[in-house]
């Protein structure tokens, strides 16, 4: 059973919570820029953002007091979060290659 959250991590919690979605769209959002102006140094800006959003993630997950299989969780949506735009690119640009041969 998960323990209730102390007042005190409380602000800490929201605010990592808050930093997971703003890191979270801006590393979408700087590998879509990258991707789209074929700029490699913005991918390693991308990935330095994901490195953010990872240590969010971390004290998110310890604010919460999330433990036992909830890591394996707070793990998989990292790697969600890695993965997702990446196959979004791939699949936009398999679709406007595809639509491109007919």
């Amino acid at each position: 059973m998960l323990e209730p959250v102390e007042l005190k991590d409380f602000l800490t919690a929201v605010t990592a919570g808050a930093m997971v979605v703003m890191l979270g769209a801006l590393y979408a959002l700087a590998f879509a820029i990258a991707k789209l102006r074929k700029k490699r140094w913005l991918i390693g800006v991308s990935y330095s953002i994901f490195a953010g959003l990872g240590l969010s993630i971390f004290i998110l997950a310890r604010a919460l007091n999330l433990n036992g299989y909830w890591w394996a969780v707070t793990i998989t949506m990292l790697i969600g979060y890695l993965l997702a735009p990446q196959a979004i690119w791939e699949l936009s640009v398999g679709t406007h290659n595809a639509s491109d041969q007919r």
